[in-house]
């Protein structure tokens, strides 16, 4: 099985690492393309371009004035344990057993603006780029049209004949892979909240939910479709009416 989720705007390089495992990036020769395309940019410019505040603007023009490779335990931090969104709430991974996250660096992937996607435990240095911001790159006209082929590729290298693939990332962040392109069919839950008496996917539920899903996945060890309709957590139940193809849909 192969996970794909959005990264987090929020990160934490400060609390402490339950382990001293890491992973090396393999995009990252692409992504020191990126960083060359954002680097230049003053505050003023990123304020523009990612519609951001003056202080996050200033925060990110350092971010990228300070980022260099070879990326280090020093300078450096795994993937997992620096995103801190709704996503990461969900599937806290500080608590994921350590016998366990072999399991996890298998099958997640944190797709990233940056670092095209990133494994569980490989190290990322602190960025803000969301996917859908329009930079060119080389001859791309945006982020998602210079990541589709190449993340496309690498996801199909690593999915095996027949592998599940889990789409759990936004909208935004799934348009960097290419569907049509992909070698096996892709699953996405939905997740959605009744209330008012009316069925909603209210957005910070629906990505804590996410990330519940993930772990429920490596808590169970699940690997198949029926095994992902048993997700419970958090007292969402898989609603087979409204689930359709490749759509699980989960309410509560």
């Amino acid at each position: 099985m192969k996970i794909v989720i959005s990264p987090a705007k929020s990160l934490n390089f400060e609390k402490e690492l339950p382990t001293k495992q890491y992973s090396e990036a393999i995009l990252l020769k692409e992504a020191r393309k990126v960083h060359k395309e954002i680097k230049p940019k003053k505050p003023k410019d990123l304020m523009e371009l990612m519609s951001i505040s003056d202080k996050l603007a200033e925060l990110n023009w350092q971010r990228n004035q300070d980022w260099k490779t070879p990326f280090t335990p020093e300078n450096a931090r795994p993937a997992v344990y620096t995103f801190d969104g709704d996503v990461y709430t969900g599937l806290d991974a500080y608590t994921i057993p350590v016998d366990k996250l072999d399991d996890l660096q298998q099958k997640l992937r944190i797709l990233s603006g940056l670092y095209g996607f990133l494994k569980p435990l490989d190290l990322m240095q602190a960025y803000r780029l969301e996917m859908g911001i329009k930079l060119p790159v080389g001859e791309a006209k945006s982020l998602h049209e210079f990541w589709k082929p190449i993340v496309t590729k690498e996801l199909n290298k690593e999915l095996a004949k027949n592998e599940l693939f889990v789409n759990l990332a936004s909208n935004e962040y799934f348009s960097a892979v290419d569907e049509k392109k992909l070698k096996v069919p892709v699953l996405t839950p939905e997740f959605k909240d009744y209330k008012d008496g009316k069925l909603k996917m209210i957005s910070f539920f629906a990505k804590k939910a996410r990330g519940m899903m993930v772990r429920y996945i490596i808590d169970t060890n699940a690997e198949t479709i029926e095994d992902l309709k048993g997700f419970d957590y958090e007292g969402y139940r898989f609603d087979a009416q409204l689930s359709k193809g490749n759509k699980l849909v989960f309410t509560r």
